[in-house]
Order: structure tokens, then C-alpha cells, then sequence
């Protein structure tokens, strides 16, 4: 690659390489390296195939925790569905349009002529590797830079566009607190219980108290995190969820809630 090349990509990268050569093999293919050591044998190409497998590894890991922080109140289901969107071929080749790493990819003669510069899974193991130089050069920082930016914030933004649904986390405590007004009844009130850890690795127990219709006792439900604003929504979300599953058992016909009671 020349150096002019290589200076626009690390613009686009938002990074300047210590170590070039980790970005030029980032973006050889197979293809390429094979002509290259069958002309000069001792030339040492590498290609990105090991590079790739170290990317998505490290892309895997990161969407994982950034998805975990933005989202504390999602269940595994619906973080396991996001960043298999994320970390999908399909949304990698966005992330390489947007870069125009095909233009930067260093390809054999025969992929060249067959369109390789234009080929999803190039494109989207380009991006992986990519990702791994950047790690390899300047740490995890970077890289995960490179995926909140790149990756999950893109990502985000077209499922929010195709969906019509914003994904900001569920305000339980709003929604808890809704309800209990449609209803007529008093506030929840929320109890911080306990608070176990060191001061690095918190776990906090909070305990979210809902006054019954026409009885002194309420009803009381926990739920921990690793704050109390975290703890106190899982701990609204447990208690929506029993007051849902309440209020639907009382709707329910007379005739279904009293099975085999008929006539002898």
C-alpha cells in the first residue's frame, strides 16, 4: 500500500498505527499473500485470517459489555439478540462501506477480476481485522473505541430507524408508578436493604414496598444490582410483573378460575 493510502485510512480509523505493518495485514486477503510468497518465498507475506479470528474475538467481548452498560435493565434474550445484529457480516459490511475498506483491501489477481473489493464476507473479516490491528497497537481502548463507534452506535441508530422503537432502557419505577395511580393507590416506596462488596465490585439490595388495596401490610419485592438505580428498576420490573400476572388471573372469567368444580 503507499503511504498516502495508508495516511487516509488512519484518518477514517481516527488513529495513526505505531506499527503499520499491522494495518497492512489487516487488509490482505489470502489471496494475495499466496502470489506474493510464491514470487519472492522468503518475502514473509502474512495475510489477516489469524488477525480476523483475534477481531472477532475482541468485537465479540466488547459489544457484550457496552451492551450490558447501556442496557442494565434488558434480559439476555434481548441483549443476545442486539449484538448478534451488531457483530452479523451483514452490518460489518456497512461498517466497511462506511470506511471504503474495500478500496484499501490488497487483493490476488483472481479475486481482484471477480469482484473481491465488493464481497460481503471480505469485507466483513477486513472489518475484524481491522479491529484486532487496532487492539494489537494501541490496547483495548481504542478498539473499543473503534467499536462504540463504528459498530454499536450505527447499529443502534438502524435498528431504531427500521424498528420505529427507541431502545433506551425501560423506565420501570415510571411505569410501576403509573399504574399504582391508574389504580388509585398509594406510592411505592423503595428500601435499600443491603449493601455487600468491596467499594470497586458493589452489590446493592433494594427492596421496592407497595401498599394492597384495603390491607395495613404491603406487599414487598427485591432485587439486586450493581447500583441502587439499577436495583431499584429490576426491583419495579419484578413487581410490575406480579401485579400484570395479578390483575390478569382477576379478569379472567368465573368459569375458568373454578376448572372441575361442576355438578356431580
Amino acid at each position: 500500500m503507499r503511504a498516502a493510502e495508508i495516511t487516509a485510512l488512519e484518518a477514517a480509523l481516527g488513529h495513526r498505527f505505531q506499527h503499520r505493518e499491522l494495518l497492512e495485514q489487516a487488509l490482505t486477503h489470502a489471496s494475495h499473500a499466496h502470489e506474493a510468497e510464491s514470487r519472492a518465498p522468503a518475502s514473509g507475506a502474512r495475510d489477516n485470517e489469524q488477525l480476523e479470528f483475534l477481531g472477532d474475538a475482541v468485537l465479540g467481548f466488547l459489544a457484550t459489555r457496552e451492551l450490558y452498560r447501556r442496557f442494565p435493565d434488558f434480559h439476555e434474550g434481548e441483549l443476545s439478540k442486539m449484538r448478534a445484529h451488531m457483530v452479523s457480516a451483514q452490518h460489518l459490511v456497512h461498517v466497511a462501506g462506511e470506511l471504503e475498506l474495500g478500496r484499501y483491501l490488497r487483493l490476488g489477481r483472481g479475486e481482484e477480476k471477480s469482484g473481491g473489493r465488493h464481497k460481503a464476507a471480505l469485507l466483513a473479516d477486513a472489518v475484524e481485522a481491522v479491529l484486532a490491528a487496532l487492539y494489537l497497537d494501541a490496547g483495548l481502548g481504542k478498539a473499543e473505541e473503534f467499536v462504540v463507534q463504528r459498530v454499536i452506535g450505527p447499529a443502534l441508530e438502524r435498528l431504531e430507524r427500521e424498528t420505529g422503537v427507541g431502545l433506551a432502557p425501560t423506565d420501570h419505577k415510571s411505569a410501576l408508578q403509573e399504574f399504582l395511580q391508574a389504580q388509585g393507590r398509594p406510592q411505592p416506596r423503595y428500601v435499600l436493604v443491603e449493601e455487600a462488596g468491596p467499594d470497586h465490585r458493589k452489590t446493592f439490595t433494594v427492596e421496592v414496598r407497595i401498599q394492597s388495596p384495603g390491607r395495613s401490610a404491603a406487599a414487598a419485592f427485591q432485587a439486586q444490582g450493581p447500583n441502587k438505580k439499577i436495583a431499584e428498576q429490576r426491583a419495579a420490573r419484578r413487581a410490575l410483573e406480579h401485579l400484570a400476572a395479578a390483575e390478569e388471573a382477576t379478569a379472567r372469567p368465573a368459569s375458568r378460575r373454578r376448572v372441575g368444580t361442576g355438578s356431580r
